[in-house]
């Protein structure tokens, strides 16, 4: 019997298969992503984190296996097809256009047309800038201006906004790929924080992330990928020594919660 909408994953991502050439990156991968929680993706280099993120985000298609958003199969062809559904990925070098205001980067691609002109329309930039400081109030974000240009943004600031426009248009999931990489320690702090706000106002989260601080401050469940395998699936538990000593395991082959069921098949 097939799960009903109301007690399905938000996202399902079942037998995973992606290879380039001979390079196997992913060997049938499941993935359960459940509403309101934060999940944390972890991995050595090549371990097939980034590639399964970017098969569900439509970047890649998968050579084998199926994605299921609310228990629906569904086939990306592109990252705009999963933005559709929901699904938007906010990446490490954060995508915004350094040269633009805060609300023009958050509506880009999306940008709001008070009226056209042919085939010239006019923009709506009161809208825009009064939805932009909405988002910002709500999410709680320490920004002056929404009339500010990225390029004079912090690091943590920039990352913020990246992160207000992913959840913009009512996103189901966000995606966030390495964070808090090279943020200060007071921007990664503000940022996990919103990564909280985010999870009380009903958003669902993946996080990749090498920082096992970061998974461990944020993340309800924990799933370890190991040679484009997935190693574990489990709550994140325990005290950060422990969390620490765990992880490593998995991602260096000592533990592996799955390794009967592969020989099986």
């Amino acid at each position: 019997m097939e799960q009903s909408a109301a007690k399905a994953p938000v996202v399902e991502m079942r037998h995973i298969k992606k290879h380039f050439g001979a390079v196997q990156a992913l060997r049938g991968v499941d993935l359960a992503l459940h509403r309101h929680e934060v999940l944390g993706l972890m991995g050595d280099n090549a371990a097939g984190k980034s590639t399964l993120m970017k098969v569900l985000s439509g970047a890649y298609s998968p050579d084998g296996g199926g994605v299921y958003i609310e228990g629906e199969a569904v086939h990306f062809s592109s990252p705009m097809d999963a933005r559709r559904t929901g699904i938007e990925m906010v990446y490490q070098d954060y995508a915004l256009a350094n040269n633009l205001d805060v609300s023009a980067n958050v509506f880009m691609g999306r940008e709001v047309v008070r009226m056209s002109l042919g085939p010239f329309g006019v923009m709506d930039y009161a809208h825009m800038e009064l939805e932009t400081k909405s988002l910002i109030n709500r999410l709680k974000i320490d920004i002056a201006s929404v009339r500010q240009k990225v390029e004079r943004l912090s690091g943590g600031q920039r990352q913020a906004v990246a992160i207000a426009r992913a959840t913009a248009f009512d996103a189901k999931v966000i995606i966030m790929d390495e964070p808090t990489a090279a943020l200060s320690v007071a921007a990664i702090d503000k940022v996990l924080d919103l990564v909280h706000q985010l999870k009380e106002q009903g958003s669902s989260v993946i996080i990749i992330s090498h920082r096992l601080e970061d998974i461990y401050r944020v993340a309800d469940r924990m799933i370890v990928l190991r040679q484009g395998r997935k190693v574990c699936d489990t709550p994140v538990a325990g005290d950060l020594h422990e969390f620490r000593e765990r992880v490593v395991a998995y991602m260096i082959g000592a533990r592996d919660d799955f390794a009967e069921k592969t020989t099986a098949q």
